[in-house]
């Protein structure tokens, strides 16, 4: 299970990566929002893009922790947390898949699709 957790945390800090970009003004908006957003994203969704970065990087710690591979204190914290990790990728996989944009759904959907599965995974384990 802990090549599920290393696989889901190297994804959620390419997705950061990707969020960083779009919070420094990429023109990257098509890929995310349904690409409501065509080119920079205005000044507030970049302040969401930084707020999920911290989402994503608290996922990271969460799965972290719920394998005991760092972040022990945080063990039974991860118990529960997990649940939470796994129906956000539910929703997150659910809303990519239907985007009205077709790049967030060839990019986005897929990336959510592995970050579902590694959760659960992680959760079941």
């Amino acid at each position: 299970m802990i090549i599920f957790a290393y696989i889901f945390t190297a994804l959620m800090i390419l997705i950061s990566i990707f969020q960083l970009s779009l919070v420094l003004g990429a023109p990257l908006g098509e890929l995310t929002m349904g690409g409501k957003f065509q080119g920079k994203l205005p000044i507030k969704m970049r302040i969401l893009a930084f707020v999920q970065i911290i989402i994503l990087l608290l996922f990271s710690l969460i799965i972290i922790a719920r394998l005991s591979i760092a972040f022990e204190a945080y063990y039974k914290l991860s118990r529960i947390g997990i649940w939470f990790v796994f129906a956000f990728f539910i929703f997150g996989t659910f809303i990519n898949l239907i985007s009205p944009s077709k790049k967030e759904k060839l990019v986005m959907g897929p990336l959510n699709i592995i970050a579902l599965l590694c959760s659960f995974l992680v959760a079941m384990s």
